[in-house]
């Protein structure tokens, strides 16, 4: 694939980096914690406010032993990604440069589509984001506000690659949906490029998706219905991929065209790869009890999460989010629900 010069890639992103070398050759110094690796692209960038980096990236983490995502010993994070120039590597990490939460990001890619990621990163981590539209009225929910000021709703642009992870996470615990990513990424994903941690992998093509047969699903503990909305979306993830070009309340109803796609996995889709900060996901199993029970003290369902949630139009999804930070929640009784293996049924 092309592999386009950085200059362009950078060319009218607000607050774009101003160093993007390749590695071998000099580099302004950077007071970094983490120590660098050769044969890539680097990257500098003082963003112009505060940031919670790890947090704002790591909503792309689907759980501990995610391959195309990881924090290492130094606690910088290593993503990789399937760009529009193919595979890219990616390592990040961040060194405070105020008390007010301002850092420096620090990163380094490899890959053939390393430019275009790097040039992606300032979305990624919340650079077009207003975190001060949101305002307030619930006390609990200023307090989140000013605790995490730091926190950005980044986007990375990449729609399939987030409605893959969404459609698995659909109806079912956290633990096997992390545990069928894992699976149909190690068995169909390619190795990452540079000098990533082993055992990372490249998110595979669409067409890789749509050729996985029934059997590898199956052993991947994905039932047919899933597998099936995973095919049909890749068939179309050219299209797809416009959905992060275009109007929110279109780029929902583009999604939800899709067979298998309901308002929970659009939301997912559209907080991750469009940042959309007012993409609540309605049909989720806990959020309805956590915003019912950190605004008034009792638990609802989706129809009075949404009344709740009503005053902050166009800022739902930070508002849930937050509230979610809260910790706050209703107690929980009983049995929690227990994974499903469907590989031995």
């Amino acid at each position: 694939m092309p592999h386009r010069p950085v200059s362009r890639v950078l060319a009218g992103i607000p607050g774009a980096p101003q160093v993007m070398r390749s590695a071998g050759r000099a580099v302004p110094p950077a007071r970094a914690a983490v120590p660098p690796l050769a044969g890539g692209l680097t990257w500098r960038w003082q963003p112009p406010f505060p940031l919670d980096w790890s947090r704002t990236l790591g909503v792309h983490r689907r759980g501990r032993g995610d391959p195309a995502y990881l924090v290492d010993a130094c606690g910088a994070a290593w993503r990789t990604t399937l760009t529009p120039d193919g595979p890219a590597t990616m390592r990040v990490h961040a060194v405070p440069v105020a008390e007010d939460g301002r850092v420096r990001v620090c990163a380094s890619a490899w890959g053939p589509g390393a430019a275009w990621l790097l040039g992606s990163l300032p979305g990624l981590l919340g650079a077009a984001d207003d975190p001060s539209v949101l305002e307030p009225r619930h006390p609990l929910l200023k307090e989140m506000s000013h605790r995490h000021h730091a926190l950005r709703i980044g986007r990375s642009s990449r729609v399939f690659e987030a409605l893959v992870p969404a459609v698995l996470e659909q109806k079912v615990v956290g633990a096997e949906a992390k545990r069928a990513w894992r699976r149909l990424l190690l068995r169909f994903g390619d190795p990452a490029p540079g000098p990533a941690p082993p055992g990372m992998r490249v998110f595979p093509a669409p067409r890789a998706w749509a050729r996985i047969p029934s059997w590898e699903w199956h052993r991947a503990g994905v039932e047919l219905v899933r597998a099936r909305t995973i095919i049909g979306a890749a068939r179309v993830a050219g299209r797809l991929e416009e959905v992060a070009t275009i109007p929110p309340a279109e780029a929902d109803r583009r999604l939800q065209s899709l067979p298998g796609i309901g308002p929970w996995t659009s939301a997912e889709i559209r907080q991750r790869a469009c940042g959309d900060p007012d993409a609540v996901s309605v049909g989720d199993y806990h959020l309805p009890s956590i915003v019912g029970w950190a605004l008034t003290g009792q638990k609802t369902d989706d129809a009075g999460m949404l009344e709740l949630l009503a005053p902050y139009a166009g800022q739902r999804h930070r508002a849930a989010w937050l509230l979610t930070l809260s910790g706050l929640g209703p107690p929980r009784h009983g049995p929690r629900n227990a994974p499903r293996d469907y590989s031995r049924i």
